[in-house]
């Protein structure tokens, strides 16, 4: 909330309270009519602060139903005219009849709005749509993982990044966890959360909207995209799948990190170092920087050695990719007499 509309509301609050003194409603006494108008204010604000979060569609839907539901308490109302109903009781029941079917139109109103077709409208809420196409929700392991925060300082990532609370509850819990393995991992997440939060390019909207007919957080966070319009942010396999058959847009972090390895082809040298023994006859292992293995024919002697290798083939496996090497001893040896 930016300072102007703190300042605006403050306002606000401030003339309801001062109307309050001056005109006494239900002849209250100086003091109750302070405290009854600091409870106006704060409801209305509270009031305004929930539709502000509305979505456009909502509220065009809970103001054609609170119409729809105040012309049919009319209508009843005017029927009532016609009985021999006492009046005092005739009054009473229009009194209730407006409240409820007033409430109950905004309710269902305000549930069924996601339903309606504004671009049937001739373009003319065409703005409000196209933000919602950059939400994208962040699921708990993408946040524990981290390298999500290290994707959005490059600016890659635009729009805004929605976090649900009962995400923020998950990692609570694990921050709170007797093992000490869950206990860093969940405060992790935090810490990369509150991190993404500062940085001046990027947007973090923590949102309240929640699920509870569904259990499972992975099928919340579905339900969650779906409302928002959004994409799901994960590096976590089951829930990529699960997404992708509903029909909804994923960014698997797996994939992007995959995807911007070094490509690398058949006969090129690489400098490596032979971390440990492979599992096949006198083969030895290394790892890039980005965790890609090399496999080494040859190099069981280089084990915590630097050597040059010509790479033979690149394997692209679900688990990321592969490359096999082998060193040429012989090269190595009449490269080094030449120096």
């Amino acid at each position: 909330m930016s300072w102007e509309m703190a300042g605006v509301r403050t306002v606000f609050v401030i003339i309801i309270i001062a109307a309050c003194m001056q005109f006494r409603p239900f002849g209250l006494s100086g003091i109750r009519s302070v405290l009854f108008g600091i409870a106006l204010g704060v409801f209305f604000t509270f009031f305004e602060m929930r539709l502000e979060r509305a979505s456009l569609k909502r509220l065009i839907g809970a103001a054609v139903g609170s119409i729809l539901g105040i012309l049919g308490a009319f209508m009843i109302s005017h029927l009532l005219y016609m009985t021999s109903i006492d009046k005092g009781a005739i009054s009473f029941f229009q009194v209730t009849l407006l409240l409820l079917m007033a409430y109950v139109g905004l309710v269902l109103g305000a549930n069924k709005g996601d339903l309606l077709n504004l671009s049937a409208l001739g373009g003319l809420f065409t703005t409000e749509r196209q933000p919602r196409k950059n939400f994208k929700v962040l699921d708990t392991s993408v946040i524990i993982d981290g390298r999500i925060a290290d994707v959005c300082e490059t600016g890659f990532v635009d729009g805004t990044l929605i976090v649900a609370q009962f995400v923020l509850r998950e990692l609570q819990l694990v921050a709170d966890s007797s093992d000490p393995l869950k206990r860093n991992r969940g405060r992790r997440g935090l810490d990369i959360l509150q991190r993404m939060q500062k940085m001046a390019n990027l947007t973090v909207q923590i949102v309240e909207e929640d699920f509870p007919q569904v259990r499972e957080v992975d099928l919340k966070l579905i339900e969650l995209a779906r409302h928002y319009e959004g994409k799901i942010v994960t590096n976590d396999f089951n829930l990529n799948k699960v997404a992708q058959l509903q029909g909804l847009p994923v960014l698997n972090v797996n994939e992007l990190a995959n995807a911007l390895k070094p490509v690398v082809l058949p006969g090129e040298i690489m400098r490596v170092f032979i971390l440990k023994e492979g599992k096949e006859y006198n083969q030895g292992v290394a790892y890039l920087d980005d965790g890609t293995m090399v496999v080494v024919d040859n190099a069981k002697k280089m084990i915590s050695k630097t050597i040059d290798i010509s790479v033979t083939s690149v394997l692209q496996t679900t688990a990321g990719k592969m490359i096999f090497g082998k060193f040429d001893e012989r090269r190595t040896m009449v490269e080094a007499v030449h120096q």
